[in-house]
């Protein structure tokens, strides 16, 4: 049963079973327009649709609560990251059902779920040799006396040269970096310039899992009709080359990594929150499997928008390939554009 007392859904034969997602929000702040009409809108809209329809329906979605976006907003409340994810949890949540959003699943990634199935699809990807590991330099703050990953660092983008870029990826151009990538970096929380200091971090091999997602692309993408802009963002990812994601961070909040020698690290955000289309799922029904393990039978529509266009078509599904196991890949993605103002 769900928590609204109604039985969870489950593919029926004989249906079109459709497994909808809309971005996970950060939980950093309060719902904004981006939110609700980036992804989650447009995907109620076609949840209904389907409904109507008739088809066999979930839509899931839910707020993403690890990472450094996280992380550098409980420093600037003086509350711990917890906290933060239960505070602004119940915001979202709230502002959802104000605007009567037909989810069948809103959760959250800090839960038991979402630490099973995101460590099960770490440990086969480690045992079918996807991954490497590399002593790296990364950015140190000394005045916080800690490694500065993703967004606790900003600086100017080094391709489009826009300030402040963060050191996940660059709003601006949409490329995705690397914090040392940056020009004149400096910490989010204290402003002071970094140095760099060594440290081990594992790593997805991409390139290695190019040709296996090019094959998925080139046929998903025609019998999906994927948008234009989505097509455009993936290629122009895969004509550059697929390169080494690190998937490991020096931070305290979020999945731990279940390898001995990186037991004091967490997986990077944009590993594990793709991951929470599944793990909330999985707290919706038991049976779970059923809907992501179930390619003949479900299709997968995300709705996103433009910045996330990359975790989802080259990402993700590397991460499911990458596990050897038949996951339900994405069939369709939706992708809202950026709104632009000219003065």
């Amino acid at each position: 049963m769900t928590e609204n007392g109604k039985a969870a859904k489950v593919p029926v034969d004989g249906k079109r079973n459709i497994l909808i997602t809309s971005a996970l929000p950060y939980v950093n702040n309060v719902p904004h327009l981006g939110n609700i009409i980036g992804c989650v809108l447009s995907a109620d809209v076609f949840a209904r649709y389907c409904r109507l329809r008739g088809y066999n329906v979930i839509y899931i979605c839910g707020t993403d609560e690890y990472g450094t976006a996280t992380e550098t907003k409980a420093l600037t409340e003086n509350c711990s990251p917890k906290e933060i994810c239960d505070k602004y949890h119940t915001i979202h949540k709230e502002v959802y059902e104000w605007f009567n959003i037909s989810f069948d699943k809103f959760g959250r990634t800090s839960t038991p779920e979402q630490t099973e199935v995101c460590q099960s699809i770490f440990k086969k990807i480690f045992d079918n040799k996807w991954l490497s590991e590399r002593t790296e330099a990364q950015l140190y703050c000394d005045t916080c006396e800690r490694f500065l990953a993703d967004r606790l660092v900003e600086g100017t983008c080094p391709h489009c040269e826009y300030d402040p870029a963060r050191g996940d990826q660059c709003e601006k151009c949409g490329k995705v970096l690397g914090p040392i990538e940056l020009k004149n970096p400096r910490c989010k929380v204290c402003t002071k310039s970094p140095r760099l200091r060594d440290t081990d971090h594992l790593f997805i091999e991409l390139p290695l899992l190019q040709d296996k997602l090019e094959k998925y692309i080139n046929k998903m993408s025609v019998d999906g009709s994927w948008s234009k802009n989505a097509i455009q963002i993936t290629n122009s990812s895969l004509r550059d080359g697929l390169k080494q994601v690190c998937i490991t961070r020096d931070l305290k909040w979020g999945v731990p990594v279940p390898h001995e020698k990186y037991s004091n690290k967490v997986f990077y955000v944009w590993f594990d929150a793709p991951i929470g289309y599944i793990s909330i799922t999985a707290s919706y029904t038991h049976e779970w499997e059923k809907w992501w393990k179930n390619p003949e039978n479900v299709e997968l529509y995300q709705f996103m928008g433009k910045d996330n266009v990359l975790f989802h078509t080259v990402c993700f599904p590397s991460y499911l390939l990458g596990t050897g196991e038949s996951w339900t890949l994405m069939k369709t993605v939706s992708v809202t554009d950026y709104l632009k103002y000219e003065t």
